[in-house]
């Protein structure tokens, strides 16, 4: 008897170490596609009540998970387009502005009151050697650009599968949790609150950034309206692109803004500007974060900030919902191991009798 369980001790280590080797290679296999396989899911619960909607509609789950992929992809590939457009038009736009007579004459004179900012540029501008320039340019970009042609192929590589993970996320929902749940060593309550933490995270972390972004960019596009900046819509759509990171990504688009109006004189414009994308747009987040995201994550501001902004350091635009998820598994996880151990069976009732043990259901 003792050999039989040393026996069947022995392959269950061995086929445990199988499985966990077979697992290791299953995920460095996916990792090339982790950043799509988050973006599909996170995309799916995001769209879950929506496409919910959709299949009460629509019977055939194929169909339907096609015409919501393709709604989708409208929603995203459109608005993706203007902003590209209408970025290169404002380039270009600005470019001509700088080549004004008036305002090179602006800047000019600005420079030229100021003996010691005019010394610095003239020695910046004879230590260039123009023609070693060009040529380390040139030797930069041609050295460079197998890797940015690589760096394409792969983004689009990545949006494809996002794609197709997003159609079988849609359309076999009910599967794919099912597998998940069944997968995971926990009982089916502890399941049914890590599901619900991380889905809520999800959503809370994606519906609630974007929020606050358009709501930043709303207030930053109404000081670009009635400053006088052209191109309000642009500014405003990337302000609200930029502000999805947390803390300083609006300054990324207001702070030049307010430095282009400085250059071409309007110096007072600039400064309120800067006053009202200080003091209003960037601290709008600190206001609106917590009442929209902290209270479905049950966490302390302080740890969302930093969950996000690890999570960017760590996986890049993804961490902006990965970062808060995998916090919150964290968390999840610690409060079902101190349930568990800190659960005390109740004392017995000694004043009566104790009923027969019935079967549990």
């Amino acid at each position: 008897m003792p050999d039989d369980r040393a026996g069947t001790t022995w392959k269950q280590i061995t086929l445990f170490l199988i499985t966990l080797g077979v697992l290791i290679l299953c995920a460095l296999l996916l990792r090339p596609f982790f950043s799509a396989i988050v973006g599909a899911i996170v995309l799916a619960v995001i769209t879950q009540r929506p496409y919910d909607w959709l299949a009460s509609k629509i019977s055939n789950r194929s169909l339907c998970a096609a015409i919501a992929l393709a709604l989708i992809a409208l929603a995203v590939i459109i608005p993706t387009y203007f902003l590209a457009q209408k970025l290169g038009e404002q380039a270009l736009s600005t470019i001509n502005a700088f080549r004004n007579g008036a305002h090179q004459e602006k800047i000019t004179s600005f420079i030229a009151n100021r003996p010691a900012l005019a010394s610095r540029i003239e020695d910046f501008t004879a230590s260039i050697d123009l023609n070693n320039a060009t040529r380390n340019i040139a030797a930069y970009v041609g050295g460079n650009l197998p890797g940015f042609l690589g760096h394409s192929f792969r983004i689009i590589t990545q949006l494809v599968v996002m794609v197709f993970l997003l159609f079988f996320l849609l359309r076999d929902r009910t599967l794919a949790l099912a597998s998940l749940r069944s997968l995971l060593p926990l009982h089916e309550h502890e399941t049914a609150e890590l599901l619900d933490r991380v889905g809520n995270t999800i959503l809370a972390t994606a519906l609630g950034r974007l929020t606050i972004a358009a709501v930043q960019g709303v207030l930053a596009g109404l000081a670009f309206w009635v400053l006088g900046v052209p191109g309000v819509l642009l500014w405003a759509f990337t302000l609200t692109a930029c502000a999805m990171i947390p803390a300083f990504g609006s300054y990324l688009v207001w702070g030049p803004v307010a430095i282009y109006l400085g250059l071409t004189g309007h110096w007072g414009k600039a400064a309120l500007l800067a006053i009202w994308g200080a003091v209003i747009v960037s601290t709008i987040d600190n206001i609106l974060y917590p009442v929209l995201v902290g209270s479905h994550l049950r966490a302390h501001t302080a740890t969302i900030l930093l969950s996000i902004l690890g999570g960017i350091a760590a996986f890049g635009p993804i961490g902006i919902v990965l970062g808060p998820v995998l916090f919150t598994l964290a968390s999840t996880l610690l409060d079902i191991w101190h349930t568990r151990t800190t659960r005390q069976p109740s004392p017995p009732d000694h004043g009566r009798p104790t009923a027969p043990a019935g079967p549990r259901i």
